[in-house]
């Protein structure tokens, strides 16, 4: 197992650092409320990467290998908020300042656990992700759950330390956005790429 994890930590992280909607949003979520209101509002993805990885566990993710309609929805509903999310984004008001913590909790910290939370599960490539990914360092003869539980928990911590890079490359380029056009610029920056991604999902096709 030593090799397998020797293999799976510099594997892992290089997926877990890998540009994608949720780490673009953890960016511009930086921008706009700051670096602790983006890495809370990343418990959202956590959550929705957790039962990901328990359904890979248990086998039922190759229900989507062999439903068509299911993937297939779960691939519009994806595409379809992660538009919505460019098209929000694209016309939002930037913020001048970063809110004060407290009101940032208030206003906007579910907000934004719901939304990196469903940005995650509107995914189905994820799920496909884990099913195809974990099992490669899994050890043959060994109880599959500790093993899955084991790799699955190490991906959550190496996430969470995507989410602090991600998020911390925002709070810095926030800084460098000076004034209500330079923001409102990088919105529609990140409402383009966001956008992409929602068409770049939406024309993507299930796995033969």
């Amino acid at each position: 197992m030593s090799i397998a994890w020797a293999l799976f930590i510099p594997s892992c992280f290089a997926l877990n650092m890998a540009p994608g909607p949720n780490n673009l949003l953890s960016v511009n979520n930086a921008v706009r409320f700051g670096f602790t209101a983006a890495c809370l509002g990343t418990v959202g993805r956590l959550v929705a990467f957790a039962v990901m990885i328990a359904l890979a566990g248990s086998g039922l993710a190759l229900v989507l290998l062999t439903s068509v309609w299911l993937f297939t929805a779960i691939k519009l509903m994806g595409a379809a908020y992660l538009i919505w999310i460019a098209i929000r984004l694209w016309t939002a008001t930037p913020i001048a300042e970063n809110l004060p913590a407290g009101e940032v909790t208030k206003t906007s910290l579910w907000k934004l656990m719901r939304q990196e939370f469903l940005v995650a599960a509107g995914n189905p490539k994820a799920i496909l992700l884990f099913t195809a990914f974990l099992p490669q360092f899994v050890a043959p003869g060994e109880p599959l759950g500790p093993q899955f539980t084991q790799l699955g928990a190490a991906f959550l911590i190496m996430e969470c330390f995507a989410i602090a890079i991600y998020a911390f490359a925002g709070v810095r380029l926030g800084r460098l956005l000076a004034g209500e056009r330079a923001k409102r610029l990088f919105n529609r920056g990140c409402a383009a790429l966001l956008g992409t991604a929602g068409v770049g999902l939406l024309l993507s096709r299930r796995p033969a």
